[in-house]
Formats: structure tokens, C-alpha cells, sequence
């Protein structure tokens, strides 16, 4: 799973339905007038205003390091329905563009576009805002990522004091919306929130000592800045966290501890939430990108399951195991030697073969993102309910915590699902696209990225990155637990499945730690629907190169195909095939010809 990106709290994906791909996608798109007279004008005038000020309503996160903005947002009720209400106001206005009117290029953006604005309409009518938590991602804890970033600049420094400043105002909103949720029942389940105050309490503890989480930017300061101007920052800094972040965290601490944790909702169904069957599948459109019922996705699932079953039956024939299929996943839980004996030996493992891809990126895709990612290890007041691994733009976080919970046969797919060619490759190549405008580029979309990265792991057995059957298994582990997603999220929030029913599900068919399946299915409860994006998408982009090597044969070049799928930026799954039949229709040409 990818990080929160940058204005991820108001847009976790769109859901859309079809409408032709024309052949021009990334050229001729208009120089925008004034009069904006005709419909391609019309629609990026539109567009381009709303896009700006969205990005103006979004608060700092662990993505955004230093570049946030020094205004945490206003997320009061008066707020929330401004925004609702700006964005009931675009979709009218989009409803008097006729998609057919647009040139082929932007009747695409459209179709994006659209579907980012009802995605944003539905989370404001559900009130979405009124629950800014799952199991392991916050608000607090996403100003607490942006004291992770690197600050070079007297500027930036003054930007992050000026965040601190507002923290008690901003907290505060955030405790009201909770307590809104609270009285009607549109909660957080309970059972997922145990111990999620740890950071939190981290805080408080620290009060103004330099084991203060959000003084750690000041800890070190640039070598290049005047020791009386580092002094007056400290100095600044200091107040504020005595002044305004200690207080702020110290309500939020009683909220949670008196309040909240102890009366939310006692039921883990999405389906028990207010007005909960409409809610849930809205939380399916967005995050398949398509109008699909719960069974109908469930039965997916379990066809997925048994076709991945079956491969992990023959690796389990092929090294000669003794037993059934029972006593290889607890041979494989408990080997000692399928395990790090430190955390530096499992960071060691994944800069290997993130550092292997390098050596081989350039034979499967032809256009390479500039940037660079660093491997960290989470963040240890998070690690105890974290996934094993999250990547975006610039990192590739590794779970070092509780290492008889990491084997090292999984190593290989989660590195290639999490740094390259997966997120921390695919995002930047979507950011560093120029042709694309920026909601396209920003705004991530579930189903296209884990998609993308999920096909990645699968594509990793072409690439030779699973060394022995062991490595393999451990692909097809991780196949397997996206598609027990499928049934298991559908299972939980609309067919009456309880958390033990869905733990012992991932536990019988997959090989993941008893504590990582903990933590995951703590994870679908809290975030209805976002599990059902990795394997939806995943299959999109198997069905469509299928339908391109089939067309094309001997033609068929996957460094072009890959490039054609990773210049659309973030995009519905139809937007796949369809830019997959104009790939055809060139005849196997990729967007880059001089790199293929």
C-alpha cells in the first residue's frame, strides 16, 4: 500500500464509469483563454480553479515534508459544507460539458475528473470528515510524519513553527467532528483502536524535552544557517510545543481515552454504519472504480483464491514437503531460517533487490523516473500496527518490528510492490509527467496505483527476482492475500463476517505472520473498501496486456507497453483497456519511441 499523498484525506480515489479513449491522449490539449469559449477551454478553466483550491483545503502529511503549506486547514462544519457545496456546484457545471463535445485528450481528463468530484461529493453526504482515522493512519499522526522531514531553509522552518501555532485550533475541530461521528454512531469499530493512542501519549510524555517527536527537526540544524538565527528557531519552536502542541495532544488524549475509544461503535460492519449499505457501496465505486455489489466482487475472490491455491499446492509438491498444506504454512511461520536475525539484516535485504531492479529497469521499461527513493525503517510508534511495507515519492518504509512477523520469502514481492517498479517508481513517473494535468498526476487513485504496484510482484517471476520455490511461495502468499481481500472485506462489512471469521480465513490460506493478519484485518475494518483496489486493479492490467500480446504477437514489445500504462498518470481501470486498444491500433508503438 502506497502512503497517504498529499491531499489523500480529501480524495482516496474516484469512481467512474466508461467513455471512449480517443487516439491523442497526451497532445493538443488547449491554451486555455480567458473567454474560455470553447468546451476543452471551458472544462480546464474549471478544472484547474477547482483543483488549485482543493489543494489549498489539504493539511501537511508524511508525504509532504517540507513543502506543506503553513495553514492547517479549516475542517469546521461551516467548512465542510462550503466544500460540499463547491463541489456540487462543479459537478452542475460539468453536467452542462457534453463529454462528446471534447477533444479526445480531454474527454479523457473529463472522465477522471469527474469521477475525483463524485468520490469528493459522497465522503462529504456520508460525512466522512467526522471519522479522520483507521487503524494505522491519523491526522495527528500525519502532522507527526511531516516532523520526519528534512528542513534546509530558514523558511521552512518557520512554515513548520507556524503549523505547530495552529495545532490547538486544528485538534479542536477535529475533536468536535469526532464527537459529531460519535453521537451517531459513524465510528471507528472499536476493536481496532486499541493502543492507537500510543503517539498520542508519546507527546504528552515528551513535553518539551528533545525526545519531543515534533522538536526533532531542530535537534540538528543546517550547518549554513547563523548560529543567533538556529537559536531563535529552537527558542520558537519550544514555545510553541509547550504553548500549543502539548496542550493540543493532551485533549485530544482525554477525547480519545474517556470518549471516544470506549463508546465507538461495537459492530465492525461497514453495513451497521448510518445509512451503511449505500455508504459501502460507494466506498466499492470508488475504490474498483466500477458499479459492483459485494457478492459480485466476494465471487471474484473466491475464484482468484482457488486458482492461486492450486500453484501454491504445486510449490509445495516441488520442495518435497512432508505434510499438508496446514503444516507447511506453520513450517514456514516458524523456520528460523526464512527470518532476519536483526533489523539491519531485513533493511539490508530490501535495498538488495530494490538495488537488483536497477540493474534490470531498463529491460522492461523503457522511460525511467528521475527520482530516487530511500529505504527507513517505520517509525516506532507506529510499527506495532503498520503494515510491513509502504512506499511513495522518495521512501520505501520497511517494518522492522517483531521480526519472527517478517519472513525474508516475502521480501522480494513486497519490495517490488513498494519501491521499484511499483510505488516509489510509478509515483514519481506519474509527478514528473508534464503533459498531464495536475489531478492526474497528484491525486492518487487506489485501483490504478495498487493495481499497478500488485501486477508488479506478479511480474517479478518474468524478471527472475523469486530465486527458489521458497521466494515463489511467497509471491503467490502475497497473491493470495490480495485476493482473500476480495472476500474478506465483503465478508466483514456486508455478509455478517466477524474479525476472528476473516483472521482465520488469511490464516488458512495465506502464509502472512498471525500478527501481521492481526493488523490487516484491523485495517479492512477500519478503511471499508480500500482493500478491494489491489486485486481489481492487478487484474486490469493483466486482462489488458493478455489482450495486447494476443493482437500484436511477435510485435508485442512490453518496454513499450509498460510506458504506455505509466504515462496516463492515475486513471479509472476502463481508461487501461482503452488506452491499451489505441497501443494495439499503433501497432505496438510506445509514447517514448526514441527509448524503446
Amino acid at each position: 500500500m502506497s502512503m497517504t499523498n498529499r491531499i489523500g484525506w480529501l480524495l482516496a480515489g474516484a469512481a467512474v464509469m466508461a467513455i471512449p479513449l480517443g487516439m491523442a491522449e497526451a497532445k493538443g490539449r488547449p491554451q486555455v483563454t480567458r473567454q474560455a469559449t470553447t468546451p476543452d477551454a471551458r472544462f480546464r478553466v474549471l478544472s484547474d480553479a477547482e483543483y488549485q483550491w482543493r489543494i489549498s483545503q489539504s493539511a501537511a502529511d508524511e508525504d509532504s515534508g517540507s513543502a506543506g503549506s503553513r495553514q492547517l486547514p479549516d475542517v469546521g462544519a461551516a467548512a465542510q459544507a462550503a466544500r460540499l457545496a463547491r463541489w456540487q456546484a462543479t459537478a452542475r457545471a460539468l453536467d452542462a460539458i457534453d463529454p462528446a463535445t471534447l477533444s479526445p485528450a480531454t474527454r479523457t481528463d473529463y472522465m477522471v475528473y469527474r469521477g475525483q468530484i463524485d468520490a469528493l461529493i459522497a465522503a462529504q453526504r456520508f460525512r466522512e470528515y467526522e471519522k479522520p482515522l483507521n487503524s494505522d493512519t491519523s491526522f495527528w499522526g500525519n502532522l507527526a510524519g511531516w516532523a520526519r522531514g528534512s528542513f534546509t531553509k530558514e523558511s521552512q522552518y518557520r512554515d513548520y513553527i507556524a503549523m505547530l501555532r495552529q495545532m490547538p485550533r486544528y485538534y479542536d475541530q477535529q475533536i468536535a467532528n469526532m464527537r459529531a461521528g460519535l453521537a451517531r454512531g459513524f465510528t471507528v469499530p472499536r476493536v481496532t483502536l486499541k493502543g492507537r493512542d500510543i503517539g498520542v501519549a508519546q507527546v504528552v510524555d515528551a513535553g518539551t524535552s528533545d525526545a519531543q517527536p515534533f522538536y526533532e527537526p531542530f535537534k540538528t540544524m543546517p550547518a549554513a544557517m547563523a548560529p543567533v538565527t538556529a537559536a531563535k528557531l529552537q527558542a520558537e519552536a519550544k514555545a510553541a510545543i509547550r504553548d500549543d502542541v502539548v496542550p493540543a495532544h493532551q485533549r485530544l488524549l482525554s477525547f480519545l481515552r474517556n470518549d471516544y475509544i470506549p463508546h465507538a461503535q461495537a459492530s465492525t460492519a461497514a453495513y451497521d454504519l448510518p445509512d451503511g449499505k449505500a455508504f459501502y457501496r460507494a466506498k466499492i465505486r470508488e475504490y474498483v472504480t466500477a458499479d459492483m455489489t459485494p457478492e459480485q466482487v466476494h465471487a471474484i475472490g473466491l475464484s482468484e483464491m482457488q486458482r492461486i491455491r492450486a500453484r501454491m499446492d504445486r510449490v509445495m509438491k516441488e520442495v518435497k514437503f512432508k505434510g499438508d498444506f496446514p503444516a507447511f504454512l506453520t513450517f514456514l511461520r516458524t523456520d528460523p531460517r526464512f527470518y532476519a536475525k536483526t533489523p539491519q539484516e531485513l533493511l539490508d535485504k530490501a535495498a538488495w533487490i530494490a538495488k537488483t531492479f536497477d540493474g534490470v529497469a531498463s529491460d522492461w521499461f523503457g522511460h525511467l523516473p528521475r527520482s530516487r527513493f530511500g529505504i527507513k525503517p517505520v517509525p516506532a510508534d507506529q510499527a506495532p500496527f503498520y503494515t510491513s511495507g509502504r512506499g511513495g515519492p522518495g521512501i520505501y518504509l520497511v517494518n522492522t518490528y517483531d521480526l519472527p512477523s517478517r519472513p525474508l520469502y516475502a521480501m522480494p514481492a513486497l519490495t517490488l510492490h513498494e519501491s521499484a517498479p511499483g510505488h516509489a517508481f510509478q509515483m514519481p513517473l506519474a509527478a514528473e509527467n508534464k503533459t498531464l494535468p495536475a489531478f492526474r498526476r497528484d491525486s492518487y487513485l487506489s485501483a490504478y496505483g495498487e493495481g499497478w504496484a500488485l501486477y508488479c510482484e506478479a511480474l517479478g517471476e518474468e524478471m527472475g527476482f523469486y530465486k527458489d520455490p521458497y521466494d515463489r511461495f511467497g509471491m503467490l502468499s502475497y497473491q493470495a492475500w490480495r485476493a482473500a481481500r476480495l472476500v474478506v472485506d465483503t465478508g466483514i462489512h456486508a455478509m455478517g463476517w466477524s474479525r476472528e471469521k476473516a483472521q482465520v480465513y488469511l490464516h488458512d490460506n495465506t502464509a502472512l505472520s498471525d500478527h501481521e493478519i492481526e493488523t490487516e484485518v484491523d485495517r479492512y475494518i477500519a478503511w471499508p473498501g480500500q482493500a478491494l483496489s489491489y486485486y481489481m486493479g492487478q487484474l486490469a492490467f493483466q486482462r489488458a496486456r493478455a489482450k495486447a500480446e494476443k493482437a500484436l504477437g511477435p510485435k508485442f514489445n512490453i518496454r513499450a507497453w509498460h510506458d504506455a500504462m505509466l504515462q496516463l498518470g492515475y486513471v479509472p481501470l476502463p481508461v487501461i483497456e482503452q488506452r491499451t486498444d489505441r497501443f494495439i491500433a499503433e501497432g505496438g508503438k510506445g509514447p517514448y519511441p526514441d527509448e524503446e
